[in-house]
C-alpha cells in the first residue's frame, strides 16, 4: 500500500509543475504575444500554447486580452477591472477569477479590447468550451498518476495558479520596488514563481518588449524560453530596443538602474 505522504507530495510537485506551464504559456502566449504584440510566434507554436491553455486554465485567449487591455486603458483609476489601489489587496488577490468573470459579463465594455481576437472555427468547436478541456486535462492526469494523485494534483495547480496570477495583480500593484513612473511594482521573488509576471512595473513602463527583466540581478525566465524558440525559429521579437512610456524614478537606496543588453 503507498503511502499517503508521498502521494500528496507528488500530487503538490505535479500540480506544481503543471501551474509553472500554465504560467509560462499565459505570459508568452495570452501577455506578451497576443496582448502587446510584443512577439510573435509560428502557427504550430500558437496551437500548443491554445492547447495547453485549454488543458490547464480553460481560458478563452480573447477574454484574457481584452480584460488585460482594459487594465492598461485605466490602471488603477475607474475602469480598471482589478485594481488594488480601487478595489483593495485581499479583494483582489483572492477574488480575481470573479473580477476576470465579471468584466468579461460587461460585454462591449469589456470584448472592444479585443476585436482583432474574433473567434475562428477551432474556438467554437474545441477551445470556448472551458470545462471539457479541463475535464480532459484532469482525464490526463487520472490515467497517469492514478485517480487520487491525479485529482489532488488538479486542485494544487487550480490554486497555486489561480492564486499566482491574482499575485500579478495585487503584489503588483501593492508591494515591490517602483523605477518607472507607474503604480506598478517589481518584485524578483513573484517574477521567480510566475514566470517573469513579477516585474511588474518594468512591463507598465515598457508593455511592448518582450523582456521583462530591464535591469542588472533582474531575471525573467520566460525570457530564456522565447530566446528558445527563436532558436528553434518558434517565434519572433518584434522590438529590440526597450521603448519606454515612463520615465525613470530616482531611488536613493538602490543603485541607477541600468538596462540590460542581454
Amino acid at each position: 500500500m503507498v503511502s499517503p505522504v508521498p502521494q500528496v507530495l507528488l500530487a503538490l510537485l505535479v500540480g506544481f509543475a503543471i501551474s509553472q506551464l500554465g504560467l509560462f504559456c499565459t505570459t508568452i502566449y495570452l501577455h506578451r504575444a497576443l496582448s502587446h504584440k510584443a512577439l510573435t510566434v509560428s502557427r504550430s507554436a500558437a496551437m500548443a500554447f491554445r492547447v495547453i491553455l485549454w488543458l490547464t486554465t480553460g481560458i478563452r485567449p480573447r477574454q484574457w486580452v481584452a480584460v488585460h487591455r482594459r487594465h492598461h486603458a485605466f490602471t488603477d483609476v475607474p475602469g480598471d477591472p482589478h485594481s488594488p489601489v480601487l478595489l483593495g489587496f485581499w479583494q483582489v488577490q483572492l477574488g480575481n477569477v470573479y473580477l476576470y468573470k465579471k468584466a468579461i459579463r460587461e460585454g462591449e465594455q469589456t470584448m472592444k479590447y479585443a476585436k482583432d481576437l474574433p473567434p475562428d472555427r477551432l474556438d467554437r468547436v474545441l477551445f470556448d468550451h472551458a470545462f471539457l478541456g479541463l475535464g480532459i486535462g484532469i482525464a490526463i492526469l487520472c490515467l497517469v498518476f492514478g485517480w487520487e494523485v491525479g485529482l489532488m494534483a488538479a486542485g494544487f495547480h487550480t490554486v497555486i495558479y489561480l492564486s499566482l496570477n491574482a499575485a500579478v495583480n495585487a503584489i503588483g500593484h501593492t508591494y515591490g520596488r517602483r523605477i518607472y513612473e507607474n503604480n506598478a511594482r517589481n518584485t524578483q521573488w513573484l517574477a521567480w514563481l510566475a514566470a517573469g509576471e513579477g516585474l511588474h512595473n518594468n512591463h507598465h513602463a515598457a508593455p511592448t518588449s518582450a523582456k521583462l527583466a530591464l535591469h542588472r540581478h533582474e531575471i525573467d525566465p520566460a525570457w530564456w524560453l522565447i530566446r528558445l524558440m527563436e532558436r528553434l525559429g518558434q517565434a519572433k521579437v518584434r522590438l529590440r530596443d526597450v521603448k519606454l512610456a515612463s520615465a525613470v524614478l530616482a531611488l536613493p537606496p538602490d543603485p541607477e538602474p541600468q538596462l540590460s543588453t542581454g
